[in-house]
C-alpha cells in the first residue's frame, strides 16, 4: 500500500480546550487549504478541527511586529494552569491594555448573542467600584491607561455620570463609555451631561450596520434609527465617537465596508472596531461553518472598499499581534490614506509601547526621546513617513485644537477576535490584554472569563 501525505503542514502545537467538557487537551496549529487551523483530540470527546485564520499568510508573517511583554501585578497564583487560574497569574505574557468596569448586568436590550447574558437586576456600588479601580491602577504601577466602562448597559445605571466622574478623577488616560445608544438616543440631558468629559473620553457605540434583518439577528429589534439618533445627538455635542460592529457570516458581513464609508464621513465618528462573533454567552447554536475570522474581514474590508482600503494596511497590534489587527487613516487632498502603506512600521517597533492606545502622535513623541538620547539614528525618515499625520505645528496647538485636529483628520480601523473554547489557543490566551476587573478584585482576560469564570464571578455590591 502506497503510503499518504497529511493534507495539511504542521507548524506548532499548544494547548486548547474541548468546547464540550471544558477540559485542557493537546493541540496542533496546522496549515490546511491555505488557511490556519487547530486540530486537537479529546479523550472523551474525539478529534476537533476548528478554523483559527482564514489567511494564512497573515498568520505566518505576524510575529513581525511581536514585542516583549510589559508586566502588570498578579492576583493569583499557577495551580492549574492556563485558562483555570486566571486572575492575573504570573504566566499570563501581557499587562491590562483595556479594563472592562462592567458596572451593572442589568440591560435594556436582550441580544440573542449576548457575551455576558444581561438582563439581571445587579449593580456595583460607587465604594466598590471606587476600589476597583484603585486596584486597576496599582496592578499596573499607577500607569493604567484605558477604562472601559460596560454592562449590561452602563447607561442604566443610577450613577453613570458619577462613575464617569470618579473614573476620571483617577487618572486614566483614556475613559470610554461603552454602550447599545438607547438612552443616547432619546435623553438629549443625559448627552449634555456627557459632553462635560470631552478629552480623553470617547464613545464606545455598539453598530451592527444597516440592515434591519441583522439587528433583529443580533440584537432582537431593529435598532438602526437608533443609532442613527444616538450619532447625531453625539455630534451635536462633539463626543468623539468609536463605532463596534460585532461581524457573523452571512448577517452583516457584507456591512463591513459601508460601516467604514459611514464613519469616515461622518463627523465626530474617530474609528471603527469590528469584532468577529464569538460562540460563548447567550449563543445556544453554533455553527463553525459560519465563523469569521481576522482575516476575513480584512480580505472583505479590501473588497468591498473597492482596495481604498487593503489587506496589507494592517499591523498585528504589537501588544497582542495574536488577535488585533489595526490601521490609521489621515486626511490628504481630501482622502483617508492608511498611514501604514507607506510607513516602515517594524523599523519603528521599539518606540511602540505596549498598549491599545497606540497612536501616531504617541509614536512621535516617543521617537524625540529616542533621538534626545541618542539612540535613534533613523529620525529623518521617521520624520518624512509621520509628518502627515502630525505635523510640527501639532504640539502648539491647544488642547481643544489638538482634539479638534485628530477628530477631522485621522480615522482608525481595528479587528479584535476574541478567544471561545472551540477555537482556543493557550497562546494567544496568555497574550490577551484586554481584561475584566472582578468585584473580588482580579483581572481576568475578556475571552477566559467568558469562557470559564462568568459564572463564577463573586458580586458583592458594597464590599
Amino acid at each position: 500500500m502506497k503510503p499518504r501525505e497529511r493534507d495539511y503542514i504542521y507548524y506548532s502545537e499548544t494547548t486548547s480546550l474541548c468546547p464540550r467538557c471544558l477540559n485542557a487537551i493537546p493541540a496542533k496549529i496546522i496549515i490546511k487549504n491555505k488557511s490556519v487551523h487547530i486540530l486537537k483530540n479529546c479523550r472523551k470527546h474525539g478529534e476537533q478541527l476548528e478554523l483559527l485564520e482564514e489567511d494564512a499568510e497573515y498568520y505566518l508573517k505576524r510575529g513581525e511586529y511581536d514585542k516583549p511583554g510589559t508586566r502588570s501585578k498578579t492576583q493569583t497564583k499557577i495551580n492549574k494552569g492556563c485558562p483555570f487560574d486566571c486572575g492575573l497569574c504570573p504566566e499570563h505574557e501581557q499587562h491590562t491594555c483595556i479594563a472592562l468596569l462592567e458596572i451593572t448586568n442589568d440591560c435594556d436590550l436582550k441580544c440573542p448573542m449576548c457575551y455576558a447574558e444581561a438582563g439581571k437586576k445587579h449593580t456595583l456600588s460607587l465604594g466598590k467600584i471606587s476600589k476597583m479601580l484603585d486596584m486597576y491602577q496599582d496592578s499596573e504601577f499607577g500607569k493604567a491607561e484605558l477604562l472601559q466602562i460596560s454592562g449590561g448597559e452602563p447607561t442604566t445605571h443610577p450613577d453613570i455620570i458619577e462613575i464617569i466622574k470618579l473614573a476620571r478623577a483617577k487618572k486614566f488616560k483614556y475613559v470610554m463609555l461603552n454602550t447599545n445608544g438607547l438612552r443616547i438616543s432619546e435623553d438629549i440631558d443625559f448627552v449634555k451631561e456627557l459632553s462635560q468629559f470631552k478629552g480623553g473620553f470617547e464613545i464606545y457605540l455598539q453598530f451592527d450596520g444597516f440592515d434591519k434583518k441583522a439587528y433583529f439577528h443580533l440584537r432582537g429589534r431593529d435598532l438602526t434609527e437608533i443609532k442613527r439618533k444616538a450619532i447625531k445627538n453625539l455630534a451635536e455635542h462633539e463626543i468623539p465617537i468609536t463605532l463596534v460592529s460585532t461581524i457573523e457570516k452571512g448577517v452583516n458581513d457584507k456591512e463591513i465596508g459601508n460601516i467604514v464609508k459611514f464613519g469616515i464621513e461622518t463627523k465626530y465618528i474617530r474609528g471603527v472596531n469590528f469584532q468577529p462573533i464569538a460562540f460563548f454567552g447567550r449563543l445556544n447554536k453554533v455553527n463553525l461553518k459560519d465563523r469569521i475570522t481576522l482575516t476575513g474581514i480584512l480580505n472583505r474590508l479590501e473588497q468591498q472598499t473597492n482596495g481604498m482600503i487593503k489587506k496589507g494596511d494592517f499591523i498585528p497590534l504589537p501588544c497582542n499581534v495574536e488577535r488585533v489587527a489595526i490601521t490609521f487613516l489621515y486626511r490628504s487632498d481630501g482622502e483617508f490614506i492608511p498611514i501604514t502603506r507607506n510607513a516602515k512600521i517594524k523599523k519603528y517597533l521599539p518606540f511602540v509601547k505596549n498598549t491599545f492606545t497606540f497612536m501616531a502622535e504617541d509614536v512621535l513623541r516617543e521617537s524625540a526621546k529616542g533621538l534626545l538620547k541618542g539612540n535613534f539614528c533613523d529620525c529623518l525618515d521617521f520624520l518624512k513617513d509621520f509628518m502627515p499625520v502630525v505635523p510640527a505645528k501639532f504640539y502648539l496647538k491647544s488642547k481643544k485644537g489638538k482634539m479638534d485636529y485628530v477628530t477631522e483628520n485621522t480615522f482608525r480601523i481595528s479587528v479584535t477576535s476574541f478567544i471561545d473554547a472551540y477555537n482556543f489557543d493557550a497562546k494567544s490566551m496568555k497574550k490577551e490584554c484586554v481584561h475584566i476587573l472582578t468585584p473580588d478584585f482580579r483581572k481576568i482576560p475578556f475571552s477566559s472569563y467568558n469562557i470559564l469564570h462568568r459564572q463564577n464571578a463573586k458580586h458583592n455590591p458594597t464590599a
